[in-house]
């Protein structure tokens, strides 16, 4: 007689195997819950934090949460953080613009009424400890398919040489077939020029003065007042301008080469406002001829600041008239004139030439203006350098000028391809601008292929970097999750605690006077490795502490009491009971940073001298301001084992 288990044994054996089942199901979950419990004991480990420092996030209350587009460490130790409209067609179209103050030594807040969209602007450090910033958003981009009015840039004639005329938003330009177009913005149309001609002899008699009069000209977006394929053309013809009379009616008129419903891009702004640290807001000055979105700009060694590429007001890539800015005076004047795809890396070297690592942000063609080379100012003259590796993948690239200065040496590292790319480089590279002949050499390569990342000088002469993406904005889940430091004079990465916040499109890192490292922002097109989730932007603040601070504990060299700036020798001492214990010292200028581009930070290295006293140390700043820019400083000193005072504040003129 065959066995047949009872239906107790039956339930019972359904039972178990069912566990047995949801076991192997959950046993992926268990394991990464289990690492995630080990990972968390492991990196909490004193002896880990040595090693390789430690992240925690910034308790920021929901009121001061913001979009973080920009961010500049100002000489008062606080750090400004400007979104604008924050990569928000919402908040643009509300007139919401923000930014905020944040002190991170008392970790208070404070809201700052923003003018102006700066959202995708320029900035740089000023002399006097100012931030000067220029240019940001007038208008956000349309894609394909989904521009419902024809629209595109419209050439606004003024053949009077007497009067300037302005043109409000609004204003109508109707075409030869009575077709009528709307500006989206102010447009000022400056006094036609009027050029004399010689007076000359002809046959025997004096011939009178003539006059030439050369129309002034201005652009301005306009889009059609209806849907439909007749406001679309492709032909070149002259607007009558609606409601102007008279010799105004003759005078002014637009001219416009096609007006089209493909993509609209981002549209720039003139505005520039210089924010006052002390004072704690903008003060406007005089704006830019060209209207800039994604400029660079960057600090000359006279302290004038030279403002580059960006998209105009009709959302071209500006063909490269550049503009300087005075900060004395408070005006632009024309710069030298060479085209730039939008926020290029440029760094001021030594002799005052600027070098384009290739580094920039995107827009633009993929075959103009994207070559490194050394920009000679005076006389307007481009030397092209050889050996990058991956030239096609320095989009969202980031550059700096290694540690210390002096050497010359720059490194790019990481980066993606044209526009939104798949593609993604692990590559470094190194150029050595003290040859005869400098020329791009590999590094050690990343971990992986990294967009985005971020890189920040450390007061003990190495480089940390961290986050990124290995794809565009994100896409499909790729932030990189990871965080390293280079060592220039070993030419080698090695390991750094990884960060817990990811980081791509639209992040910030920068150095805090005590020597931690702030990270903000990221705007990623989607939450999930299957985009299917739309992205929401990172408004998590995390600080990076470095094994030097864990190591030291609280016994860090203090520098004591000193001036705030030079005296005539390019000199300042310091009372310090750490004397016998410093090593070196470096003078740190303050990054303004926005996607991945920083071309303000570097690393000086100054002569130090200790007191006969053994209580005071005196460091010998270098005058060479193609070396060091004029500006606020960091100054930190270090002992034999690296390990930086907090940072003192020195003016260099």
């Amino acid at each position: 007689m065959a066995y047949r288990p009872s239906k107790k044994f039956k339930k019972t054996l359904l039972g178990s195997g069912a566990v047995l089942v949801l076991a192997a199901l959950n046993a992926p979950a268990a394991v990464s819950f289990a690492e995630e419990k080990y990972h968390a004991y492991k990196i909490a480990q004193p002896g880990y934090k040595k090693a390789y420092g430690s992240w925690a996030q910034v308790d920021v209350p929901g009121e001061y949460r913001v979009n973080a587009i920009h961010a500049a460490l100002l000489h008062t130790g606080k750090v400004l953080l400007i979104a604008g409209s924050g990569n928000s067609q919402k908040n643009f179209d509300a007139g919401t613009f923000e930014t905020v103050l944040w002190d991170p030594a008392k970790n208070t807040f404070k809201k700052i009424p923003t003018p102006e969209d700066f959202f995708c602007s320029g900035h740089t450090q000023l002399p006097d400890g100012r931030l000067l910033v220029a240019g940001g958003t007038a208008r956000y981009e349309v894609l394909d398919g989904e521009v419902r009015r024809a629209g595109g840039g419209m050439r606004v004639k003024n053949e009077s040489p007497d009067k300037a005329v302005t043109l409000k938003k609004g204003t109508v330009f109707r075409s030869p077939s009575g077709i009528e177009y709307v500006s989206t913005t102010d447009v000022t149309v400056p006094k036609a020029k009027r050029d004399f001609e010689i007076s000359y002899f002809e046959s025997g008699q004096m011939k009178p003065w003539k006059t030439k009069v050369t129309a002034a000209e201005a652009r301005v977006f306009v889009e059609a007042r209806k849907e439909g394929p007749q406001a679309l053309t492709t032909e070149a013809a002259q607007y009558e301008i609606v409601g102007l009379k008279g010799e105004d009616a003759d005078n002014v008129y637009g001219i416009a080469q096609k007006l089209t419903t493909e993509k609209q891009d981002f549209q720039g702004i003139k505005a520039a406002y210089e924010f006052d640290p002390r004072a704690e807001k903008y003060i406007p000055v005089a704006p830019m001829k060209d209207a800039r979105w994604y400029p660079t700009l960057v600090t000359l060694q006279d302290g004038k600041v030279l403002a580059v590429s960006g998209l105009n007001d009709v959302g071209d890539v500006v063909p490269g008239d550049n503009e300087i800015y005075d900060p004395v005076t408070k005006k632009w004047s024309k710069g030298p004139f060479r085209y730039f795809p939008t926020y290029p890396s440029l760094f001021l070297t030594k002799g005052g030439k600027l070098l384009y690592t290739g580094s920039n942000a995107g827009y633009g063609p993929a075959d103009k203006g994207r070559e490194p080379g050394l920009w000679d100012l005076g006389k307007n003259a481009f030397t092209k350098l050889p050996g990058l590796t991956d030239p096609d993948q320095l989009e969202t690239s980031a550059s700096l000028i290694l540690p210390p200065a002096q050497e010359q040496k720059v490194m790019v590292l990481g980066g993606g391809g044209v526009g939104e790319s798949p593609k993604s480089t692990a590559r470094t590279s190194i150029i050595d601008l003290s040859k005869d002949s400098p020329a791009f050499r590999d590094g050690p390569a990343l971990p992986q292929g990294t967009r985005y990342l971020s890189s920040v000088l450390l007061p003990d002469d190495t480089v940390f970097t961290t986050g990124g993406s290995g794809d565009y904005r994100g896409r499909s889940g790729s932030d990189i999750l990871k965080a390293q430091f280079y060592d220039p004079k070993a030419n080698a990465f090695r390991e750094a605690a990884e960060p817990t916040v990811g980081r791509n499109y639209h992040s910030e890192a920068l150095l805090l006077p005590d020597g931690r490292v702030a990270t903000f922002g990221s705007d990623p097109l989607f939450d999930d490795k299957d985009n299917t989730k739309l992205g929401t932007f990172e408004q998590r603040i995390e600080v990076f502490t470095p094994p030097y601070l864990h190591k030291a504990g609280a016994d860090r060299p203090v520098l004591g009491e000193g001036p705030r700036e030079l005296d005539r020798y390019g000199r300042a001492t310091f009372r310090t009971r750490d004397a016998g214990r410093i090593a070196k010292a470096r003078l740190m200028r303050p990054s303004a940073v926005t996607h991945t581009t920083d071309v303000e930070q570097r690393s000086v290295e100054l002569a130090l001298t200790k007191g006969r006293d053994g209580a005071s140390v005196t460091v010998d700043v270098p005058d060479d301001r193609t070396l060091v820019p004029p500006g606020w400083y960091m100054l930190f000193v270090t002992d034999r084992d690296g390990t930086p005072s907090e940072a003192k504040w020195l003016q260099v003129g």
